[in-house]
């Protein structure tokens, strides 16, 4: 199995140029819609250690309440209490194997027209699962309102992805509220979305500081913002539960990671693709990639976001040959699988997975999702999890052990009485 890492790497190639979803292509029921979302391809290289074993673990606190509800700012956020149904990390037994941990992640987490925020919330919650969704800031800015946003190099009120409606809006409150309570994380997305010339990957650290203030401050103060007034504030503290996010297009994280660290963020899911490998930290940050996954029937991988297997399935175009959708959906669900499946029965490091929320070829990436949710789930020794809850679980371990799970090749059988003593 030691192949894995040097096996041929299937991913968009040169998708940034090649690939261009036209707005309003891939979504045809009113919900925003974001161009050039591709990542970028860059030939991974086995990851390693970048932080001393010794570093002093930053558990996420468990702060004391008083049992009183607490309304922050304008109303659009309070407190409380710690945050319910979350899993107490514990550090591995001796001789203990680890458990497999499986992140599913959204990026732009919008309500729009076609329900799939509410059709994965509600999919987690049947099948014991949590999740991380990346919003996107200006998803609760409401359209009149856009000029508040000053994306970096671009002009005020400018955006590579539409502004959602009112009524989007209200229903992503809603589902974001819901979310939360149901044990899942809400991450940062950042805001317009750009990519390429004068996107991610050409912004200075400062920059990334004014896009990432002002996501925090869209969502803390999206009724002042709105004027909506029927609405219960959001139940937590955003400036406190914020602790990660992923870059638009994945670019950018090199000067990304000093603005999120000032910020207290805990880890980073920006990196444009690495192994199935145990992570590291990145300037004190845990760096959580996508990751190359088998690609059925090919001597290949492919990166794990919808996106890719899009990509290497119908080219530039979203609505490909419906002859194809059936065939493409179990390519899909079983390349996920397959990766599932090497860590599972090998290295047990975590599987991430990123999506979107879309209907790309007849919506047949978000079946292919259900699907193995649904799978793998339930099973023994599976925790799917959030990106937050798989940081808290690292700072629980001993760094040593951390090493040794690092060595690991993704479907190399361990010796764990061997490795975690």
């Amino acid at each position: 199995m030691r192949a894995a890492r040097g096996a041929t790497v299937l991913l968009a190639v040169g998708v940034a140029g090649a690939l261009t979803l036209t707005t309003g292509c891939s979504a045809p029921k009113g919900r925003p819609t974001a161009t050039g979302t591709t990542p970028p391809s860059p030939a991974p290289t086995t990851p390693t250690p970048t932080d001393p074993p010794s570093e002093t673990p930053t558990p996420t606190p468990t702060p004391t309440w008083d049992g009183q509800v607490k309304v922050l700012g304008d109303g659009s956020t309070s407190y409380t209490g710690p945050q319910p149904k979350q899993p107490t990390p514990e550090k591995l037994k001796p001789g203990e194997k680890p458990p497999q941990f499986v992140v599913f992640s959204w990026d732009g987490a919008l309500e729009g027209d076609d329900r799939l925020f509410s059709r994965f919330r509600k999919l987690g919650a049947e099948n014991n699962a949590q999740m991380t969704f990346f919003l996107s800031g200006i998803y609760t800015l409401p359209k009149s309102k856009r000029t508040l946003y000053h994306p970096p190099q671009h002009d005020p009120g400018s955006a590579a992805i539409d502004f959602a409606t009112d009524a989007h809006i209200k229903d992503t409150l809603e589902q974001l509220r819901l979310a939360w309570q149901d044990g899942n994380e809400i991450g940062t997305h950042f805001n317009g979305h750009y990519c390429e010339s004068k996107g991610g990957k050409d912004w200075s650290a400062e920059e990334w500081k004014s896009e990432l203030d002002q996501a925090v401050s869209f969502v803390t103060n999206w009724r002042t913002n709105t004027g909506f007034k029927d609405l219960p504030p959001l139940p937590f503290d955003y400036t406190k539960e914020l602790v990660g996010g992923r870059a638009p297009c994945l670019e950018g994280q090199k000067n990304l990671l000093p603005a999120e660290k000032a910020a207290g963020f805990r880890y980073d899911a920006s990196s444009p693709g690495e192994f199935q490998v145990w992570p590291v930290k990145k300037e004190g940050i845990w760096n959580f990639p996508l990751q190359l996954l088998p690609y059925p029937g090919k001597s290949a991988q492919v990166l794990s976001m919808d996106f890719n297997f899009l990509a290497n399935q119908s080219g530039n175009t979203t609505k490909g040959d419906q002859r194809k959708y059936d065939a493409w959906e179990k390519e899909t669900r079983d390349g996920y699988l397959a990766g599932f499946e090497r860590v599972y029965n090998g290295s047990r490091a975590p599987l991430f997975i990123g999506n979107h929320f879309e209907d790309w070829n007849g919506g047949i990436y978000m079946q292919a999702i259900e699907d193995v949710m649904k799978n793998v789930c339930t099973r023994e020794e599976v925790r799917c999890v959030s990106f937050r809850q798989v940081a808290d679980w690292l700072d629980a371990q001993d760094p040593q052990v951390l090493d040794k799970l690092r060595q690991l090749d993704p479907g190399q059988p361990a010796d764990w009485p061997r490795l975690v003593r």
